[in-house]
């Protein structure tokens, strides 16, 4: 699954959707993780009201599950759920590498319900309904 991050540095997650010059995008799975992209953002990103800003982010996110942030405002967390993205927030800035270790451990235990969701996103549901016996 593909994991954004919202960063200043490429390094930490340490920035505001609204804000971050760089989205960094991996790609997460029990057992490994790579490095996808970075997106850079030009212009004034400071807070302004100004909605139009997110419109290139919410697209180069459109294909992942999960999104971190330092923060991020009312009306950007709504169009990131509406878009099926979950967004997280980190409480300080949290280095992205120790992210993405603590995550590789949720996937291989036993995922939270909201993680196995976002986890589908981008794949054909099937039910096998002979499993289920």
């Amino acid at each position: 699954m593909k994991i954004a991050f919202a960063t200043q540095d490429l390094k930490r997650v340490d920035a505001h959707f609204g804000w971050a010059k760089n989205i960094a995008i991996y790609e997460v799975s029990p057992d490994d993780s790579r490095f996808l992209e970075a997106i850079q953002f030009d212009g004034d990103l400071k807070e302004d009201g100004n909605e139009d800003k997110l419109a290139p982010k919410l697209d180069a996110i459109k294909d992942c599950a999960i999104l971190y942030v330092a923060a991020i405002g009312g009306s950007g967390a709504a169009r990131v759920v509406a878009q099926n993205i979950h967004p997280i927030k980190v409480n300080e800035p949290e280095v992205i590498d120790d992210i993405l270790v603590k995550l590789q451990g949720v996937l291989k235990g036993t995922p939270p319900p909201w993680l196995r969701k976002v986890m589908q996103k981008g794949q054909e549901r099937t039910f096998d309904f002979e499993d289920e016996a």
